[in-house]
């Protein structure tokens, strides 16, 4: 199986996904884009750049979910952020921000659209909801430098276009978990109640 976990900068994304894939004895598969050769020029000059940088991003993540989906038929793995996100969240707020002109934006998308016929929905998504207040707790709290100064503008974007991916683009199987007023890394019942919503979703119990 294909477990996903999306959710905004801040949600909690990655600590769910290694308490899923320890609970459950799941593999855990992180983004592996930790390089792009247009990520210098990008910060130089974003509106020139953001096309070869997103396209770089797309192709990569292609590749990574070609190998997943291989993987997935041995075994389940959870996976933190996918190739979907990188699509109708991020690459389309860089659009709406100015810094893609519609032409590339467009051909952008018929790219995707293009994979989207050989790619194949998780067999879960979880999408971790949460106000704008409670990611900017989680982010300073884990005081990474490059992300303090990140303007709350941004993240209400965000959250804005995840909402939209989630309830208008995606067409795959989704659970919805409100993380505003929980605490599942500290609370055991707050975590028993995620899992019981997964249980229940992929195996239908309860």
């Amino acid at each position: 199986m294909h477990i996903a976990i999306a959710g905004n900068i801040g949600s909690g994304k990655t600590t769910l996904t290694e308490m899923l894939a320890k609970h459950y004895g799941w593999e855990p598969k992180y983004e592996a884009v930790d390089y792009n050769p247009y990520l210098e020029d990008y910060y130089k000059d974003i509106p020139r750049w953001s096309f070869n940088m997103e396209v770089f991003f797309l192709k990569e993540r292609f590749k990574d979910l070609l190998q997943l989906t291989r993987c997935s038929k041995q075994q389940t793995i959870v996976q933190d952020r996918t190739i979907y996100e990188g699509v109708y969240v991020f690459t389309k707020n860089n659009y709406k921000m100015g810094n893609m002109t519609e032409r590339d934006f467009h051909t952008y998308m018929e790219l995707f659209d293009s994979m989207t016929h050989i790619l194949h929905y998780p067999d879960l998504m979880i999408y971790l909801k949460s106000g704008v207040s409670h990611l900017v707790k989680n982010i300073q709290s884990r005081a990474r430098d490059y992300e303090q100064q990140m303007p709350l503008a941004y993240l209400e974007s965000l959250n804005e276009l995840y909402d939209d991916f989630i309830y208008n683009k995606y067409k795959g199987k989704v659970l919805v978990v409100d993380v505003n007023n929980i605490d599942y890394l500290h609370s055991k019942k707050d975590f028993s109640g995620i899992i019981d919503k997964i249980d229940a979703n992929l195996f239908g119990l309860f």
